[in-house]
């Protein structure tokens, strides 16, 4: 049996973001201010606007016919970029935190709107369709057997199984919604999801009458790569499950802390306690990670620090258990050994036939 060395990560203080309040505001932001719920989402707002200001007005360009072909190229170049590359991360994880906890206040929820039915659509996310999924039925079955994204059947080290639970739901996704909706009765999110993905599609259609190399750049591919990280995304965050026990949120998700992922997306490497309490916002996980450390501990669960969910996920399709190992947090000393902790997460990754 190879011996890895004892390399873990003792548990060290986090530099995650937690809110500071600030002690003046410009007059932009006091004006927003009065339009959301919570002063620690004005980060939200000013993302939304930069976007509005910057990438939509840049994918609108290139349907302009007159617009000569290198030129095009160039603009459609840095769309490319800016939508998959910079804000698509940032961006999807805000529309995951408002879905949790609206942004706008009761009298301005009109706004809300402008996410889902707007902004998220140059980010290939179907109107509604993302709501409707992880919290009206993600967060409900909590990667089980009734999650139609659950990851339980399947060897999440292995980059095969990994393709085909990936094809499964850009194959059957919506249909296994859907379906799933109906027998839940549950048919004001089923009619939600249909009509998102209906007008999306339809939205995309019309569009490549118009132009339909700038509707490629500017839809279509977001959308299969918004699609391809979010079950990249999930499939990472389910990869360890304890087989004995897996609707513990303890030991059926993962913690990923100290990383410059969790600064550029609120704090997503959380994802156990954000199963803990979905509503939680996303400046206080840290401090309640802290705060109960001593659980994470007694649930063996799977900490890592100095990496995020890509990295995570890079290490288990390549089987670099020992890569895993060396940014593992061994928490109150916990194991005695690396080949404990391998042991521990190659266990974890066995697919749970049931």
């Amino acid at each position: 049996m190879q011996t890895y060395a004892l390399i873990m990560k003792a548990f060290s203080i986090i530099k995650d973001p937690v809110y500071c309040k600030k002690q003046q505001y410009n007059v932009t932001d006091n004006f927003f201010l009065t339009l959301i719920r919570d002063e620690r989402d004005l980060p939200f707002v000013q993302l939304t606007v930069t976007i509005l200001l910057t990438l939509i007005p840049l994918g609108i360009f290139l349907y302009i016919p007159a617009v000569s072909s290198w030129l095009w190229w160039i603009a459609a170049t840095v769309y490319f970029f800016l939508n998959n590359f910079y804000f698509k991360a940032p961006f999807g994880l805000m529309l995951h935190c408002s879905c949790h906890n609206k942004l706008y206040k009761y009298k301005y929820e009109k706004l809300n709107l402008v996410l889902v039915w707007f902004v998220g659509l140059f980010f290939g996310q179907t109107p509604e369709t993302y709501f409707s999924h992880h919290i009206g039925m993600h967060h409900i079955e909590n990667n089980m057997e009734d999650d139609e994204s659950s990851t339980m059947a399947y060897q999440r080290d292995s980059f095969s199984d990994f393709m085909r639970y990936f094809g499964t739901f850009m194959y059957r996704g919506l249909l296994d919604l859907t379906l799933y909706f109906s027998r839940k009765k549950r048919k004001r999110l089923m009619i939600k999801t249909i009509r998102g993905e209906v007008l999306y599609i339809l939205m995309c259609v019309g569009l490549c009458f118009i132009n339909w190399q700038a509707t490629v750049v500017v839809f279509i591919i977001p959308l299969l790569i918004s699609r391809f990280i979010m079950m990249l995304g999930n499939w990472t965050q389910h990869s360890f499950i304890d087989a004995a026990d897996p609707g513990n949120h303890y030991k059926n998700s993962i913690t990923c802390i100290n990383t410059n992922y969790n600064k550029k997306c609120w704090n997503d490497g959380y994802h156990i306690s954000h199963h803990i309490k979905p509503t939680m916002h996303w400046t206080e996980h840290p401090i309640h990670f802290t705060e109960n450390i001593q659980k994470y501990a007694l649930n063996k669960s799977i900490i890592f620090e100095g990496i995020g969910f890509l990295e995570v996920f890079i290490f288990l399709m390549f089987k670099r258990y020992d890569k895993l190992e060396s940014h593992f947090v061994n928490i109150e000393n916990s194991y005695a050994s690396g080949n404990e902790v391998i042991s521990l997460m190659k266990y974890r990754t066995q697919n749970i036939v049931n």
